[in-house]
């Protein structure tokens, strides 16, 4: 954490010159601007699930494509199966 105290016969913009010089220094706000948008790594026992719901997805779409029954429609109701 970093603190500036004000010295005797300081002006204030003085003061907050030298905070943000040293918010600079220590480099809190280019650490702050990387890990802004950073995702969490997923687990792998969630990285399996996710490709299961998928292989499962693919083989039931491709089962419909077969039968001639595929449209937007009925992937929502394919979805909405494994789901529960």
């Amino acid at each position: 954490m970093i603190e500036v105290k004000k010295k005797d016969r300081e002006s204030s913009e003085s003061l907050i010159r030298r905070f943000s010089r040293r918010v600079q220094q220590s480099g809190v706000l280019v650490q702050a601007r990387r890990s802004r948008f950073r995702k969490d790594e997923k687990s792998k026992r969630e990285m399996r699930a996710g490709a299961m719901y998928k292989a499962k997805v693919k083989k039931l779409v491709s089962r419909l494509k077969k039968m001639g029954r595929f449209d937007d429609e009925n992937f929502k109701n394919v979805k909405k199966k494994l789901i529960k």
